[in-house]
C-alpha cells in the first residue's frame, strides 16, 4: 500500500513527465491505474454486476434448454383411442358405494375422418385455432397474451391451439398449473412434429366433448341433428364448432342467443380464411337442433337428486357443468339410501280422492350438521323437472310463527305472559290500515299464554307479538335463521307466513332453531373424489345466530303442537318428544308441517296449482278435513315412524323461562298478569278443530269429527290483568272457514284493501 501511495504522489508532482513503465498515458484518472477510486471505481462495479446478471441469465437459459431437450426427448405420445381421459361422473349415496346415477354417460364413436366433408374440420379450425395449419403445435403469441391477461386481470384465459387442447384433455387430463401447461406445450410440439395436421385434427374431432354426453363429432352429429357426421351441412358443422368452449352452457336449446352468436362468428371466419365462399356464407342459416333427451339415469326420482347435486357443485364455483359431465368424478352425497326409499314411498302415496293436480314436497335433514338425508322432489323427473323440495314454492302459513317466539324470547318476555286469544281482533296491519284478524275456525281461546297459543296456532296472539317485534324485525329474525326467500316488512301479516317459500328454505330456517341457534348450511354433497384423491369438500358456513335458551323455549312451545295441539297424537305415535308446527296458506291453497326430534328434522307441504300455475284451494280428501291441513302432519308421521325406528329416544334441552311476565316494560299481552297454575279445561262441545285432524287419526275421521285440543285455563291471577277481566282458556264462538291466516280480503297482497 505504501508503494502505491508514493507512486500516486510522484505522478501528481511530475504531471508532465513521461509515464512510468507499465502505465498508460493519460495521467490522473487513467483507467489503467488500479489504485484509483471514485467514479471510475463505481463504473467498474457496475460493469461487474451486469456481467454477473448476464451470467445468471445465461445459466438459466442453458438449464432451461437442457431441461426442455430432456423433456422433449423423454415425452412419449400414447395412442389417442386408449388414453382419452373423459369419464362419466358417478353420484353415490352417503355410503359411498350405492350409486344414484351417472352424469353424462359417455357416447363416443371413433370414425374415419376421410369420409367427412372438408368444411367440418375447417369449421373447428376457424372456431378454435386459425393458425392450426401453420403453427408448430403451440402459439407463442396467444400463450403470452393469455399469460399477461391471467396475471393482470385475474382471468382464466387459455391460449391453447387445437394440438394443445388435444394433448391437455386426452393425454394429460385437464391442466391448470403453469407446470402442467409447460408439459402440455412440449407434448403438443412433439405431436405436431410426428403427426400430420389432418391426423391431429381427426384425433381431436373424434375425442373432444361436444355436450349432451357426446364425445366426438359423430356422436355430436347424432345428438344435435340425428344424422351422421358425414352428412352435416356447413351450418350444422359451424354450430357444433362454435359451442366447443362450453358445449353444455351454450347448447342451442339452453342458450340460443349465445349459440347463434358463436355460429355467426365461425361462418365469418370460414369466409375470411377461404374455407367457404361468400355465397355459402350468405346461405348459411342457424340450424334447428333436435330436443335433448335425458338419459335413463334421470328417470324416476333420481333426476331430482342428481340435479340438486349438480346445482350445488356448480353454484360452489368449484366445477362447471362440463367438468361434471366429462371429469370422471365420484360424488358422495349426504343422502341416506334407506331414508330416501322411505321418503319416496311416503310422498308417492295417493290416497283416495286426492286430486291429480296436488303437489307434494318433502325433505329430511340432520339439523346438527345441515346434511340433507332425503328429499321428495316428485315421482318422475322426466315427466316434471320442477323439484318440489328445492324449487317449487308455497305459502308456509303458521309454520313461520316460531320465528316470532324467538323474538319474544330475545326481548325477555316470559312465555307465561297472557295474551288475548279471542277472535276476531282488530289490528293496524299496515300503517294507517286496520283490519279484523280471525283465528282458525274463528275460535276464541280466551286469555292464553305463548305455549298454548303455539300449540293451537292462535293467529290473534301472534299478531300481537308482531306488533311488539315490528314486521321489519320479525323478517330479520327469519333471515338470520337462514330463510333466504323474500319476507314482506310492511305488514304484521308476515308472521302468518304469507310469503311463498320452498320446502328447502323452510327447513333451513327451522333447522337453526332445532340446532339450538347454530345455523348450518343445508347441503347434499359430502365430498368429491377422483382416482382416490379428494377433489372437493363443501366449505360450509356455521354461524351462531340465536341463544340456546331462546331456542329451547321455542322448542318447548312447539312440543305442545304434537301432544295436544293442531297435530295432537304425533308424539304419542312416534313414542318420543316431537317439536312441531303446522301451517295453512291464505285461502287454503297450501298446507305444511315442520317437525323434528333431537336427531332428525322433516318438513312436508302440499299445494294445488292450476293449469297456468295459479293457486287453487286444497280440497278435502281421504277424510283429512277442509283443505286437508292434517295431511302434511300425516306424511311427517308416516316417514318419521320408519326413519326413527330403532333409534334411541332423546330429549330436547331443558328450557329456563326467566323472562318477565308482560315483558321488560310490562306492555306485552295483558301486561303484568301472572299465571300461578294451569289446570286443564274442557272446550265447549260446539267448537271445531283449530287447524287439522290429529296426525294419528284414521283417514275416515274428518275435521268436524275431531274436537279442539283442551286449552289450559288459569287460576285467578295474583295481579289484576291490565287489559281484561279474569283470563279464560275455554274456546268459544261460532266456527267459520278454517284458516291460520287472514282471509283474502285481509291479506296485503290480495287485490282488496285490508
Amino acid at each position: 500500500m505504501a508503494s502505491q501511495t508514493r507512486t500516486a504522489s510522484s505522478t501528481t508532482r511530475r504531471r508532465h513527465a513521461s509515464p512510468a513503465p507499465g502505465t498508460r498515458k493519460g495521467g490522473n484518472g487513467s483507467k489503467g491505474n488500479p489504485g484509483k477510486s471514485g467514479k471510475n471505481g463505481k463504473k467498474q462495479h457496475k460493469g461487474l454486476w451486469w456481467k454477473i446478471l448476464l451470467g445468471v441469465i445465461g445459466t438459466i437459459l442453458v438449464i432451461g434448454i437442457g431441461l426442455f431437450a430432456y423433456l422433449y426427448a423423454t415425452t412419449e405420445i400414447p395412442q389417442p383411442e386408449k388414453v382419452a381421459v373423459a369419464e362419466k361422473t358417478t353420484i353415490y349415496y352417503s355410503d359411498g358405494t350405492t350409486p344414484i346415477g351417472t352424469i353424462a354417460e359417455q357416447n363416443r364413436e371413433i370414425i374415419d375422418c376421410s369420409v367427412l366433408p372438408q368444411y367440418v374440420g375447417n369449421a373447428i379450425v376457424a372456431s378454435e385455432d386459425r393458425s392450426f395449419y401453420t403453427n408448430k403445435g403451440i402459439d407463442i403469441t396467444g400463450m403470452a397474451r393469455a399469460l399477461i391477461n391471467n396475471l393482470t386481470k385475474g382471468t382464466r384465459q387459455g391460449g391453447s391451439t387445437i394440438t394443445q387442447q388435444y394433448a391437455e384433455r386426452y393425454y394429460l387430463g385437464e391442466t391448470t398449473s403453469y407446470a402442467g401447461k409447460a408439459r402440455e406445450a412440449i407434448l403438443a410440439m412433439k405431436i405436431a412434429a410426428t403427426q400430420d395436421k389432418q391426423q391431429v385434427l381427426c384425433n381431436y374431432m373424434n375425442t373432444i366433448y361436444l355436450g349432451r354426453g357426446a364425445y366426438g363429432i359423430q356422436a355430436a352429429a347424432q345428438a344435435y341433428f340425428g344424422k351422421d357426421a358425414k352428412d352435416l351441412t356447413v351450418s350444422e358443422a359451424a354450430m357444433i364448432a362454435g359451442i366447443i368452449p362450453a358445449p353444455s352452457s351454450w347448447d342451442p336449446e339452453t342458450n340460443p342467443d349465445q349459440a347463434k352468436q358463436r355460429f355467426e362468428r365461425v361462418i365469418n371466419i370460414m369466409k375470411e380464411d377461404g374455407y367457404i365462399t361468400e355465397q355459402q356464407a350468405e346461405e348459411a342459416k342457424f340450424p334447428e337442433v333436435k330436443a335433448y333427451t335425458l338419459s335413463n339415469d334421470f328417470a324416476g326420482p333420481n333426476g331430482y337428486l342428481m340435479t340438486t347435486v349438480e346445482n350445488e357443485l356448480i353454484d360452489s364455483k368449484a366445477f362447471t357443468k362440463d367438468d361434471l359431465e366429462s371429469g370422471g368424478y365420484q360424488v358422495v352425497t349426504t343422502l341416506d339410501a334407506t331414508m330416501q326409499k322411505e321418503v319416496q314411498e311416503v310422498g308417492d302415496e295417493r290416497p283416495e280422492g286426492m286430486p291429480e293436480t296436488l303437489q307434494v314436497g318433502g325433505i329430511a335433514v340432520d339439523q346438527s350438521t345441515g346434511a340433507v338425508k332425503a328429499m321428495y322432489g316428485g315421482s318422475d323427473y322426466l315427466d316434471k323437472q320442477l323439484n318440489n323440495a328445492t324449487q317449487a314454492t308455497f305459502q308456509p302459513g303458521s309454520t313461520m310463527k316460531p320465528f316470532g317466539l324467538i323474538g319474544a324470547a330475545q326481548d325477555d318476555v316470559s312465555f307465561n305472559t297472557l295474551f288475548n286469544g279471542n277472535s276476531p281482533v282488530e289490528f293496524e296491519t299496515t300503517p294507517g290500515v286496520y283490519a279484523e284478524v280471525p283465528n282458525a275456525l274463528n275460535i276464541s281461546w280466551g286469555n292464553i299464554n305463548l305455549n298454548q297459543a303455539t300449540a293451537n296456532s292462535v293467529n290473534t296472539v301472534f299478531m300481537n307479538v308482531n306488533e311488539h317485534l315490528t314486521p321489519e324485525r320479525y323478517a330479520q329474525i327469519a333471515h338470520d335463521a337462514g330463510i333466504s326467500g323474500d319476507i314482506q316488512t310492511d305488514t304484521l301479516y308476515n308472521i302468518l307466513g304469507i310469503n311463498s317459500l320452498t320446502v328447502w328454505d323452510l327447513a333451513q330456517g327451522h333447522s337453526t332453531i332445532a340446532n339450538s341457534g347454530t345455523k348450518n348450511t343445508l347441503h347434499v354433497v359430502d365430498r368429491v373424489t377422483k382416482d382416490g384423491q379428494d377433489m372437493y369438500t363443501p366449505n360450509l358456513e356455521t354461524t351462531k345466530v340465536f341463544e340456546e335458551n331462546d331456542c329451547a323455549l321455542t322448542i318447548n312451545a312447539m312440543l305442545g303442537t304434537t301432544v295436544n295441539g293442531t297435530a295432537a297424537g304425533t308424539s304419542a305415535t312416534l313414542g318420543r318428544p316431537v317439536a312441531g308446527k303446522s301451517g295453512t296458506a291464505n285461502d287454503e291453497t297450501a298446507a305444511s308441517f315442520v317437525g323434528y326430534t333431537p336427531q332428525l328434522m322433516s318438513v312436508w307441504a302440499i299445494w294445488n296449482p292450476g293449469e297456468n300455475g295459479e293457486n287453487q284451494v286444497v280440497p278435502e280428501f281421504a277424510g283429512y278435513g277442509v283443505s286437508s291441513t292434517g295431511y302434511p302432519a300425516h306424511l311427517f308421521t308416516e316417514f318419521m315412524s320408519r326413519a326413527m325406528e330403532g333409534q334411541p329416544v332423546e330429549q330436547f334441552p331443558t328450557a329456563t323461562d326467566d323472562g318477565k311476565i308482560g315483558g321488560p316494560d310490562g306492555d306485552w299481552g295483558l301486561g303484568g298478569t301472572k299465571v300461578t297454575s294451569t289446570p286443564r279445561a274442557q272446550p265447549s262441545q260446539s267448537a271445531e278443530p283449530s287447524e287439522s285432524p290429529s296426525a294419528s287419526a284414521s283417514p275416515s275421521e274428518t275435521a268436524t269429527d275431531k274436537q279442539p285440543s283442551p286449552a289450559p285455563t288459569t287460576s285467578e291471577p295474583t295481579e289484576e290483568p291490565s287489559q281484561t277481566a279474569e283470563p279464560t282458556a275455554t274456546p268459544t264462538g261460532t266456527p267459520t272457514e278454517p284458516t291460520d291466516e287472514p282471509t283474502q280480503q285481509q291479506q296485503p297482497s290480495a287485490p282488496a284493501t285490508p
